[in-house]
């Protein structure tokens, strides 16, 4: 289903997309097809294989090789843009493979449990080490995508976030609900407690068709008067509804905390362990640390939370914060930036400078503020255009360009300026093109040892862009200053 929903995303940029699987069910393979999407499905590998070292590669049914070697078959085309791997049992051993097929490579994971041969890794997750997990896992040029601002989440919790108010902390209404599935019928345990408790709330319980005990839990919640959706596409209302959701861990985390919706989040699998204790050390989830006596503990939970609303509002704050439901954009957005091409300035570019450089955000975060007159920039533009101790950049996505960086070259060091163009909003884009300008600037400058650049106090985004990167700050009157050590090619 993430995979789904960036595969919409991509589609609204005008993608094509096609998608690899084994034994999907009928149902979804039909889902794709009515969004327009292909959908090759994987044969039944009759063959004798032996299994890898990884936790989970009993989940593929066939070896990783043989694996690639289906796909590549079934695909039969050479030059797709990008292979996107979502699958616990792949590795950099199947990834290496469809690189015969694939321009670039991106994986999705959360378990940072083995090794990858990508170019983007999106890991959607929250982790207090999240910067550290995949170190020794990737390559140094592979771009990272970590954390919730990534959750892949689908149109409708990014059309209701902006319309949620955080919530007050008080408890009219409580969501049930532990996945599609639930096989372990973690909603009937949930419900026989809220029953004991008889607390007088309302409570939403939400089950898929294909839970076990479906038919039990809509005579138990008929019984009790609770509300009972069976495969709800109404999801973001019902949890903009609730006060309080009692579920678990995964995807639903982030729809939850793009909803403001507080939650008590119970361990479903092993995997959402480490994740849930470091959600809940930050405030953002409630969870008690005995993990596999959750519901022995759900009682005194509740009491508690119906006590101190604070602890409730405090959350929904929070959550709202961190997860605004941009997820699938912004991976969009990235895969996009990979693709970004560098040129020196040519004549044509003067008239797009010269916009640029005039549009009001563009001035707001430049140390002169003023207006530049044509006259002024063309004298500036043709003095610079044959510097050879000031290269200036373009940045182009498809032909488009997208910003500018500017180079002043003074012995072995260089002050670098950088912007983008005001109507491109792509979020990490301006450190893509910083990054690939000093890989430029390394290769063609080689004796460059150091760069500096400087920044106005209140241009958050620039800051956030060069401690990135590893510049090193120090502070003036006027400005801040960044400086970065450079590799020097030999």
């Amino acid at each position: 289903m993430r995979c789904l929903t960036l595969a919409d995303e991509l589609i609204k940029q005008g993608a094509e997309i096609c998608f690899v699987s084994r034994d999907l069910p009928t149902h979804l393979q039909n889902m794709l097809k009515e969004r327009g999407m292909k959908c090759h499905s994987l044969p039944i590998d009759n063959d004798s294989y032996s299994l890898d070292e990884l936790a989970h590669s009993k989940w593929l049914k066939t070896s990783q090789i043989n694996d690639a070697n289906m796909t590549i078959e079934l695909l039969n085309f050479v030059g797709w843009d990008w292979m996107i791997v979502d699958h616990y049992a792949l590795d950099h051993r199947f990834e290496k493979k469809m690189r015969v097929i694939a321009k670039n490579l991106m994986v999705i994971d959360d378990l940072a449990d083995r090794t990858h041969d990508c170019d983007v890794l999106l890991d959607q997750n929250f982790y207090s080490n999240q910067e550290q997990r995949y170190i020794g896992k990737i390559s140094s040029n592979c771009r990272q995508l970590l954390g919730p601002s990534y959750a892949l989440l689908r149109q409708e919790f990014t059309k209701m976030h902006p319309l949620v108010k955080t919530r007050t902390g008080n408890i009219g209404k409580i969501m049930v609900f532990f996945g599609g599935v639930d096989a372990g019928n973690l909603t009937g345990t949930a419900l026989n407690i809220l029953i004991g408790m008889n607390i007088g709330v309302e409570v939403d319980v939400v089950i898929g068709l294909q839970h076990p005990h479906k038919e039990e839990i809509i005579q138990f919640c008929k019984i009790n008067k609770f509300n009972i959706y069976i495969q709800t596409t109404n999801m973001p209302a019902l949890m903009a509804q609730a006060d309080l959701a009692i579920g678990s861990g995964g995807t639903s985390i982030w729809e939850r905390c793009s909803m403001g919706l507080p939650s008590i989040c119970i361990v479903s699998a092993n995997n959402q362990r480490e994740q849930i204790e470091d959600l809940n050390n930050a405030n953002l989830i409630i969870a008690p640390h005995q993990y596999d006596n959750t519901f022995d503990f759900l009682p005194s939970i509740l009491k508690n939370l119906m006590s101190q609303p604070a602890i409730l509002l405090d959350i929904s704050s929070r959550s709202l914060k961190l997860v605004d439901g941009l997820g699938a954009a912004r991976v969009t957005s990235a895969l996009k930036a990979h693709h970004l091409q560098l040129r020196l300035v040519e004549t044509q570019d003067a008239k797009n400078l010269f916009q640029w450089r005039n549009h009001p955000q563009v001035r707001e975060n430049s140390t002169n503020h003023g207006v530049i007159s044509w006259e002024e920039h063309s004298e500036w533009f043709n003095k610079r255009i044959n510097n050879l101790d000031g290269p200036l950049l373009i940045g182009e996505i498809e032909n488009k360009p997208v910003g500018v960086v500017r180079f002043d070259i003074i012995k072995s060091s260089a002050e670098v300026s950088i912007y983008l163009a005001p109507d491109v909003h792509i979020k990490g884009l301006g450190g893509c093109l910083l990054e690939k300008a000093e890989m430029w600037l390394n290769f063609n400058y080689p004796s460059i040892s150091k760069l500096h650049a400087k920044v106005l106090f209140n241009n958050e985004p620039s800051k956030r862009m060069f401690a990135k990167l590893n510049y090193s700050l120090s502070e003036s009157k006027e400005s801040l200053q960044f400086s970065k050590e450079l590799g020097v090619c030999v």
